[in-house]
């Protein structure tokens, strides 16, 4: 984790050969989930495509482009509230936003999405699920873990400045 509360970036990477090449995308991907999975498809490998998203260090969402689509988890639903890419993310989920009741009601992290949207790669479900619950990760860190699940962490945190802690 760094110092600087305020991480954002949104991150590609691409898989071949069990190897990942991973290229950090504009700020504009951080902002719009269409721009996000386009920027995500017009690079697109032979192997794995997997987005890496991290909000303010608050929020963060994986996603991986298929046919006809794309797969998603967002580490925090309540994120909707306040972020357009959020909703965006739990619309593409057909997820209904919390409203501010169930959000006052809960410090728990709220996370949704398809967590087995990986499974082939290396990070199960499970790992996932055990990940995105835990409510003492920052959302960078959370990024992090799933990407030490693919084999990229260190890729990444030298990409987006960040350090492993673990």
């Amino acid at each position: 984790m760094t110092d600087d509360t305020e991480v954002t970036f949104a991150v590609a990477a691409y898989g071949r050969d069990a190897t990942w090449d991973l290229r950090e995308l504009p700020e504009s991907a951080t902002e719009d989930l269409e721009e996000l999975v386009r920027l995500l498809r017009n690079s697109r490998s032979e192997g794995a495509v997997v987005g890496f998203v991290c909000i303010d260090d608050d929020w963060c969402a994986i996603l991986r482009p298929v046919p006809g689509g794309v797969r998603l988890v967002i580490s925090d639903a309540t994120a909707a509230l306040d972020y357009d890419l959020a909703s965006d993310i739990l619309e593409e989920l057909d997820v209904d936003c919390p409203t501010e009741e169930e959000v006052e009601e809960t410090d728990e992290p709220w996370p949704e999405g398809e967590f087995d949207l990986l499974e082939d790669l290396g990070a199960s479900e499970q790992v996932l699920s055990v990940i995105f619950d835990d409510e003492d990760l920052y959302a960078s860190e959370q990024v992090l873990r799933v990407a030490e699940e693919l084999g990229c962490a260190e890729d990444l945190a030298d990409l987006v400045d960040l350090e492993l802690d673990y």
